[in-house]
């Protein structure tokens, strides 16, 4: 019995303690729920120490950075596959600037016609468009011959060929006008409507420069002028017109026809003052009268309606210097055309037939030397060495002995050719 006693007291006393403990808590925590937060004393006085409350805070003001931008790094190196170029809006195409050069050839002209053409795209710069007027058994030959042209000139020209057509009047009569077909020239604005400008020659002429720098000419007219030739003659009392002509001229030699720049656009819109009525005509209705007016006065055909034309109308032509229609009559009678002893020769005319008779050699040497020149042949071994040789072989004609005259303007053209030729395309290899 004592010892179940003893028993039951210690474990009264424990169940006692247990009960005294839950209820009183753990003393060390009611102390620091019943004792106030005290702040850690300043580091500095009069200064508050933040609080974490103080932090938070702060951070609720701070800007909130976009999560979808992403951090720089300041040192970081950019692979060129990431620089991101801004793209450039595609330009508009620049238009190309076409030169238009027509010719009429009939009968046996297609080896000096071919070799006109060679002479227009050797140096010029631009592009030019070839109008070839020519008979119908002739487009074959034309087709073929420019055809063994390099391909790669081809970038430089285009060509098209038309039939011989005569919009009004009798097209035969038109037909045997003065040269076979050389009339064919008075409709060209009635033909190429779509055509602004254009320049016209004859199958004998060779261009000794660029055939830009007479098309250059146009941007030099007034607002009346639309046409340009140049004089028949330089001295009155030796000339043609002043001395034979039974119909009006232009001027007091008249002009020549073989090399003529014309603005198709105004010759269409223009009324023209004439003598066969009060009122003005446009350049078709005037034709037909005139030639049936003057048909028994007229010797050079189609330039002497051209003259008769501009004899009513001064102010619609524009002249321009002898050496850009050099003839043998500016040397045949002694040297006579000042611009080109000064300039040289720009454009030379063979009328008279001088590429293929004896009669005036230094002609000849030019129509033989460019018909006969290699595309990629060197220019000075193969064109102005040739020609000097010729031209000592005519030293004995009036035009031979001045070869100045024709050999100045050529051997410029060369010089620029060469440059713009080698010396560009190889300076743009070196390397810097």
């Amino acid at each position: 019995m004592r010892i179940h006693g003893k028993l039951l007291l210690a474990v009264l006393c424990l169940g006692g303690l247990l009960i005294a403990y839950l209820l009183l808590g753990n003393p060390d925590r009611h102390q620091q729920q019943q004792s106030p937060i005290r702040s850690p004393a300043p580091s500095a006085p009069g200064k508050a120490q933040p609080t974490p409350a103080h932090f938070r805070a702060l951070e609720d003001h701070r800007p909130k950075r976009d999560p979808r931008l992403k951090k720089k790094k300041s040192n970081a190196k950019v692979s060129p596959a990431k620089i991101r170029v801004p793209e450039q809006k595609n330009k508009a195409p620049v238009p190309v600037e076409w030169m238009h050069l027509a010719v009429v050839a009939c009968g046996e002209r297609v080896e000096e016609t071919v070799t006109m053409l060679k002479s227009s795209v050797l140096f010029s710069v631009k592009k030019i468009k070839f109008h070839i007027f020519a008979e119908d058994d002739l487009k074959a030959e034309f087709e073929r011959k420019l055809g063994e042209w390099p391909h790669q000139l081809s970038r430089k020209y285009d060509y098209k060929i038309y039939p011989i057509t005569f919009s009004v009047g009798n097209a035969q009569e038109w037909k045997k006008l003065f040269k076979p077909c050389a009339a064919q020239r008075l409709f060209l604005p009635m033909i190429l409507q779509d055509v602004d400008s254009l320049l016209y020659v004859d199958t004998d002429v060779l261009f000794l420069r660029p055939l830009d720098d007479i098309w250059a000419f146009l941007k030099r007219f007034n607002d009346t002028q639309l046409a340009a030739m140049a004089p028949e003659h330089e001295v009155p009392k030796i000339g043609w017109y002043s001395r034979f002509a039974r119909h009006p001229f232009y001027g007091k030699t008249g002009v020549n026809s073989g090399v003529m720049l014309m603005n198709l656009t105004r010759i269409r819109k223009q009324q023209f003052k004439n003598n066969l009525i009060p009122a003005g005509l446009t350049w078709e209705e005037m034709l037909h009268p005139l030639y049936q007016k003057y048909k028994n006065y007229i010797t050079w055909g189609d330039q002497d309606l051209l003259n008769i034309i501009f004899s009513f109308n001064p102010e619609n032509l524009f002249v321009f210097p002898c050496q850009w229609n050099y003839r043998p009559d500016h040397c045949m009678y002694g040297s006579n055309c000042k611009s080109a002893e000064e300039d040289g020769v720009s454009i030379l005319h063979g009328n008279r037939g001088v590429y293929h008779d004896d009669k005036q050699p230094a002609f000849r040497a030019f129509y033989e030397v460019i018909r006969d020149y290699p595309f990629d042949g060197n220019l000075y071994q193969e064109m102005y060495y040739p020609l000097q040789s010729k031209f000592l072989e005519s030293v004995h004609t009036l035009c031979g002995r001045i070869p100045q005259v024709f050999l100045k303007q050529i051997e410029k053209t060369m010089k620029k050719a060469y440059e713009r030729h080698i010396i560009v395309h190889a300076g743009s290899r070196v390397r810097i």
